[in-house]
Order: structure tokens, then C-alpha cells, then sequence
């Protein structure tokens, strides 16, 4: 028997888990009970309140990722603008910093798990480090951020990466069950749920194989989430050179206002020979400024953090004596505030 484990956690989409719950267990009946559909939760058994109004479903057990099987994570529902405590990257954010990303990053590592994802349920695994360099695809609201995290984002209904399923948008639950039904039972059990259910698996699977289109424009390497902003912003080139940086010069102590906290970044500038180099320490990890430029006096450059989740943030700072202000900006979360002054 296939075990299905469900994860809910507090805040969770209703039809991202409910829409797949519904064609797992329409397969387990046609296919003679192979499927045992349950709701879990990182904690263990709870109501689980969701995002739409507060509905709670019951969840049975714990998210158990030995029993191998197929474990979908769901996405979020709330407030699609601010940043507020309701808003779904709060949401999701508070979703990841649960035992949710140790046990689902567990599974990963079982011959005999899939790790299946509705909507924002890919962001969850991203911002917690499990997705880098994987093709991924969530809610198309959300796929700037997928990719600012480190994962390869796919614009497309359904992405297989072997191990990890990832759909898109909402109502794409009801596709990643099918095509998972097809992959698991065979065709013959998912079109009897299609028959059922009086719904048509819409869009081409998207997999690693095959031939690559000519024009595939699908990023990669070490960091594919900002290539291309790195050609936006050098105009073509990759010159650094500039002639009045002294202004960033020194080490500042810098406060980023996030949706989910705070972050207490130190920064170390310095300008030689017409060229910007800095670094960047956030607790014991210490990383390089990527493509630091300076235009009409503002420094920008990206910056890869992995606290309190992985992504690669947009900076885009000013310098008054000794006062730094700016933004750090990933995807769609809202552009947060730095804050910092020159203590050296």
C-alpha cells in the first residue's frame, strides 16, 4: 500500500490539499485500496486552521518521511499585497521555520519518497534551502521569488525532477494528483479518476529529457536567479569600475526590516583602483557582494543569505556621511528597509 501523506500547517490553502486529497482517494478506490490518503502536520495530530476563513481540517498524524510514499506539501492562502502577519509570505515563511523543512528535506533523501508541491507549497521548500538548484514551479505570482531562492524556476503546469513533483498555480492540485496517480498506478487508474471526477489533466509535464527547444530560456548554473539582472544592470558589460565610491567606504552595521524579522547584517566596503569589492557577515557566515555598482550615487548588488531563509536579494543603498538607507528586494515579497551606520 502507497502511503499519501498530505502536510497542513497553519494558514495553509484549502484547495491545494483538498483537491489532490479528493483524487487520491477516488484512486485508492478504483485501485483496490493501493493508496492510503492521510492529513499530517509537522507537530503531529491538530486541527489545522487554513487560510480561507480560518477552516480547520483535522490532520491524523505526524509527517512521517521513512514511510517513504508520496508526501505533497500545499501552498498558502492570504493577503497577496503588504507585508503583514497575514500575508503569504509571512505565511509561508512561518510554515518553514517549522520541523516542516527538516522532515520534508528527510524525504528527499528516501529511494522510495516523492516530494509533491501545489502553488506556493514549492516556495516553502525553497526559502528553506531544499530546491537550489532543482527546476521547480509555483503560483506564477511567486516565480521571481522561486528563482531569487536558488531553484530553477519552470514555467510550466507540472515540473518532474524525478523525486520532487512541483505544480503551479492553485487549481494545478488536481493535475500533480492525476499525473502522480498515472506515474504511481499507471494511466488506466488516473483516467478512471478523470472519468470520475469529469476533469481533463491539462498541459504538458515538463522533464529534464529529451531535446532542448533552441530558444529554451529555462536559467542555469551557480546562480541562475540573477543572471540576468546582472546584464540588466552593467548595460552589457561587467565593468565595476567607478569614480567616486569613497562614500561606501568602511564597515557599516546594517538592520534589514523583513516581513519575518529582522536582519543584523555587517557590510565592509572598499574602493581601489576604480573598482567596488565588499563583503557581507550575518552571523558566523561571511560572503562577497556580487556585482556591486555604483549609479547616480546609489550602490547596488545582489547578495545571497541563507537566514532566516535561502534567497538572493536586490540591494539598492544611498550613503549620507556616516547613515546608510536602502531597499533589499527578492520576488514578490515586498521591499524591505536597510538601516545602517558607519562604525569604521
Amino acid at each position: 500500500m502507497l502511503p499519501v501523506q498530505i502536510v497542513l500547517f497553519d494558514g495553509f490553502d484549502l484547495l491545494d490539499a483538498i483537491a489532490p486529497y479528493e483524487v487520491f482517494c477516488a484512486a485508492a478506490m478504483n485501485a483496490d485500496n493501493a493508496l492510503k490518503v492521510e492529513f499530517v502536520t509537522a507537530e503531529g495530530p491538530r486541527p489545522v486552521p487554513s487560510g480561507i476563513n480560518g477552516l480547520k481540517i483535522e490532520a491524523d498524524g505526524r509527517l512521517d518521511p521513512e514511510r517513504g510514499g508520496i508526501i505533497l506539501v500545499p501552498g498558502a492562502s492570504g493577503d497577496i499585497e503588504g507585508d503583514g502577519p497575514d500575508s503569504i509570505p509571512a505565511i509561508l515563511g512561518r510554515a518553514m521555520n517549522t520541523e516542516l523543512t527538516g522532515l520534508v528535506g528527510q524525504a528527499l533523501g528516501q529511494q522510495d519518497a516523492v516530494v509533491a508541491t501545489v502553488c506556493g507549497g514549492s516556495l516553502v521548500l525553497a526559502m528553506g534551502g531544499l530546491l537550489e538548484g532543482r527546476p521547480a514551479v509555483t503560483n506564477h505570482l511567486g516565480m521571481d521569488l522561486l528563482g531569487a531562492t536558488g531553484a530553477i524556476p519552470v514555467p510550466a503546469r507540472i515540473v518532474d525532477d524525478g523525486n520532487l513533483v512541483t505544480g503551479g498555480g492553485v487549481t494545478s492540485g488536481l493535475d500533480v494528483a492525476l499525473y502522480l496517480v498515472e506515474r504511481e498506478l499507471g494511466p488506466r487508474i488516473a483516467h478512471a479518476v478523470e472519468e470520475l471526477f469529469e476533469f481533463e489533466r491539462r498541459g504538458t509535464v515538463w522533464r529534464e529529457s529529451g531535446m532542448a527547444p533552441g530558444n529554451d530560456k529555462i536559467l542555469r548554473g551557480d546562480e541562475p536567479n540573477i543572471a540576468a539582472d546582472l546584464a540588466a544592470t552593467n548595460d552589457g558589460t561587467m565593468d565595476h569600475k567607478i569614480t567616486q565610491a569613497s562614500a561606501f567606504d568602511g564597515d557599516w552595521d546594517t538592520t534589514i526590516a523583513t516581513p519575518i524579522g529582522k536582519l543584523e547584517v555587517k557590510l565592509s566596503i572598499a574602493s581601489s583602483d576604480g573598482m567596488i569589492q565588499g563583503t557581507a557577515t550575518q552571523g558566523d557566515e561571511t560572503v562577497e557582494l556580487m556585482n556591486p555598482v555604483l549609479r547616480d550615487n546609489k550602490l547596488t548588488w545582489s547578495l545571497r543569505i541563507t537566514k532566516p531563509m535561502r534567497l538572493n536579494l536586490k540591494f539598492e543603498v544611498a550613503a549620507d556621511g556616516d547613515q546608510m538607507t536602502g531597499i533589499a528586494k527578492a520576488g514578490i515579497l515586498p521591499a524591505s528597509k536597510l538601516t545602517g551606520k558607519r562604525v569604521s
